[in-house]
């Protein structure tokens, strides 16, 4: 920042808070926040005895209205270094001069280390925290009844943004731990993780630095009404793949509300317990269903002699289904209409259907059924499912999209299913589902189901099977959230930079990590380096910055981008379940956590807090040693950035597993005084909070 900037900055008294730290730390008072960072020393600007413009980093504060997510940071990383647009969130000074940019994510860091709330010092050692943290059960609670108090006396409600913005580090008022850290970073930002609030997901934090959404092409048009067509990354391969690799599996069929065929399970006791759970729930013989008539899984198997070379059926015999219902008394959705296709187009089955009820409507707007249609028809379900029973041999697959409704209205079982609302995800998880519509215009760029008079289920067949061709030509990516996002080493390695000869070379990136990450995200890189420990982390990181004489596969000087990951202190807290082996990086072991946390203890104003913990302190320590032997082997003109990723993700792993058990057992039709697990609005909401508190993470940034 020039002097003449800053004199005009203060003048006009603009709240500009500089990131940027290219010295020590000295103590920062609330006075000195808003003032510049930047090093005064005459050298400051030169860089390996070349004078240079020197990159910064700085923020108008109080004009974040949300926390900065992982995604912004990654957004950073671009607009350095790829073909991103400049953030919003943050100004970045003379961002061409920036020689070498490094992600570091650290999970087990929370903010809650840095304002008091998990003590890292004896309570004695402690000082008072000016600013408590707002991340506590108990201030939301607080926040939510002062805002509903306001907003019933018709006042505004109380501008809470500061919390978003970043937070300046002090090494006097830090425990001693953490005090590296306001050496090297100016502040502390909160970062958010991705996620769904609406469904209490949290998002991986990994992709959402390592992969980025394939950019538009120039030719894409102003957006139009429905589906865009699918971007695709340019190194994206088509991989033919067999049908029988897309078939459900039981799991998979639970969770989307699936009856399932008996063929399931192999001995007597899981029929009858299977048998009975149908029994109650009005799924079994008794009730009008059928199965068809597959004695086992194994009945299904083509012997390789039978499958010609290359065949996306592997010998099996693919039915499209589609069918149209009704609503009958009582509000029962009933059959009126079935249609069903084979691989090759052909029409084998379209019928109407006559409900044993009497209509009450005959839903034309959707299904295109009227009364006309049905008034001579005599065809009933029991005769439909006569019909199919002796199409559906073992070797049959039945494809459709979210046939568990169909399979029910036809109170049919088969164990052989590809749906195509499952193998084509929704971008945001389940238990969202993409419509039919809107995966055949964007995957297969046509319309269905237009006008006015419902839909037609042999068109929609037809556009199911085209669905599951495509995705057997494609392969098992296409269709999910990986075949439209690109590897940000693929994106970044698309970029030029240009070098002393005027010449221009792609730029290279590097993956850091415990275990083969050549196997992950560091496929596409141009370095990855497998680690067991976090201390052959901290010598990957500085052997890929500055290139290394015994790795050939570092490029000279080395690469300009590198993410990497320290992990002692997520085993330590037990935050990751599954860590790769340390004697061998292609296998995992299971993680026993060590006591992070004993009797908590109560404060003064009554709130519960965790005791201080020694082992936790030492932990904690060494990570910021870490850290700190990182940013020391950086080469100068380096934008730096550490995050977190997640906060405490556990609460919600240990709510989603009873979640899934109470799901399988209340699936199972067992009586709600049996369930060994209640599911209630108590435990909704207890997830709810923790998935919000788990988004909640921290970060780091400044340039070297």
């Amino acid at each position: 920042m020039t002097g003449e900037n800053k004199r005009k900055r203060e003048k006009d008294d603009d709240p500009v808070v500089n990131t940027t730290s290219h010295e020590p730390d000295v103590a920062s008072t609330p006075s000195q926040i808003n003032s510049s960072t930047s090093a005064s020393a005459p050298d400051a600007n030169r860089v390996d005895g070349e004078k240079t413009k020197y990159p910064d980093l700085t923020y108008v504060e109080g004009k974040l209205q949300s926390s900065i997510r992982i995604a912004d940071l990654q957004g950073l990383l671009l607009y350095c270094f790829a073909d991103g647009v400049a953030p919003q969130w943050i100004s970045v000074k003379h961002s061409g001069h920036m020689r070498k940019v490094v992600a570091l994510m650290v999970p087990g860091l929370e903010i809650g280390m840095f304002d008091g709330t998990i003590p890292l010092q004896p309570i004695e050692d402690s000082k008072p925290n000016p600013e408590p943290s707002n991340e506590t059960e108990k201030g939301a609670a607080d926040e939510k009844t002062a805002d509903f108090e306001r907003w019933k006396q018709g006042l505004p409600l109380e501008d809470r943004s500061n919390r978003f913005n970043p937070r300046p580090l002090s090494s006097v008022d830090l425990p001693e731990p953490l005090r590296p850290l306001a050496h090297m970073f100016p502040h502390i930002w909160p970062v958010r993780a991705p996620g769904d609030s609406k469904y209490n997901k949290v998002h991986s934090p990994l992709q959402a630095i390592l992969l980025s959404q394939v950019p538009k092409s120039k030719d894409e048009g102003a957006r139009s009404k429905g589906a865009r067509p699918a971007r695709v990354d340019k190194g994206y391969v088509d991989q033919r793949t067999p049908i029988t690799n897309f078939i459900s599996t039981l799991d998979q069929l639970r969770e989307n509300d699936y009856t399932v065929h008996p063929a399931f399970f192999t001995t007597e006791e899981e029929k009858a317990a299977e048998a009975e759970a149908r029994r109650r729930s009005g799924e079994s013989e008794e009730h009008g269903w059928v199965d068809s008539l597959v004695p086992s899984l194994e009945a299904g198997d083509v012997p390789d002699n039978e499958i010609e070379k290359g065949s996306m059926t592997a010998g099996r015999d693919v039915l499209a289904l589609d069918c149209e219902m009704c609503l009958t008394e009582g509000g029962k959705s009933e059959l009126t209409r079935i249609s069903m296709m084979r691989w090759d187009g052909e029409v084998v089955l379209d019928e109407l259907v006559k409900p044993p009820r009497p209509i009450i409507d005959y839903l034309t707007r959707f299904s295109g059924i009227t009364q006309e249609m049905l008034d001579p028809v005599t065809t009933t379900l029991e005769d439909i499912q006569k019909k199919l029973l002796s199409i559906l041999t073992p070797r049959a697959i039945l494809v459709g999209h979210s046939l568990n409704s169909d399979l029910t209205a036809l109170k049919l079982t088969h164990p052989f299913i590809v749906d195509t609302g499952i193998i084509y995800p929704h971008p945001r998880g389940p238990p969202l589902k993409c419509s039919l519509k809107w995966l055949t215009q964007k995957y297969l760029n046509k319309a269905i189901q237009q006008g006015t008079t419902g839909h037609d289920s042999v068109e929609d067949a037809r556009a199911v099977l085209d669905l599951v061709k495509l995705k057997c030509e494609k392969g098992e990516r296409w269709g999910t959230s990986d075949a439209s996002n690109e590897s940000i080493f693929r994106r970044i390695g698309r970029t030029k930079r240009p070098n002393k000869n005027s010449s221009e070379e792609a730029r290279t990136g590097a993956v850091v990590d415990w275990g083969n990450p050549e196997r992950g995200f560091g496929a596409q890189a141009t370095v990855s380096i497998g680690c067991t420990d976090d201390k052959a982390v901290v010598k990957g990181v500085a052997a890929t910055v500055n290139g290394d004489a015994s790795n050939p596969a570092v490029p000279g000087g080395g690469v300009d981008f590198t993410w990497a990951r320290l992990r002692n202190l997520e085993q330590f807290r037990g935050w990751a379940t599954r860590l790769p082996d340390a004697n061998n990086a292609n296998e995992s072991t299971e993680v026993t956590a060590l006591p992070e946390e004993t009797t908590p203890t109560t404060s003064a104003d009554g709130s519960v807090a965790p005791p201080f913990n020694p082992a936790l302190a030492d932990a904690v320590a060494q990570t910021v040693s870490d850290i700190n032997r990182i940013y020391e082997s950086l080469p100068p003109c380096t934008l730096f950035v550490v995050y977190s990723g997640t906060g405490d993700p556990r609460e919600v792993s240990r709510l989603q597993a009873m979640h899934r058990k109470h799901r399988e057992e209340f699936k199972g039709s067992k009586p709600w005084d049996e369930l060994t697990v209640k599911w209630t609005d108590v435990e909704e909401q207890a997830l709810k909070k923790a998935c919000e508190r788990a988004r909640e993470g921290c970060g780091f940034m400044c340039v070297k």
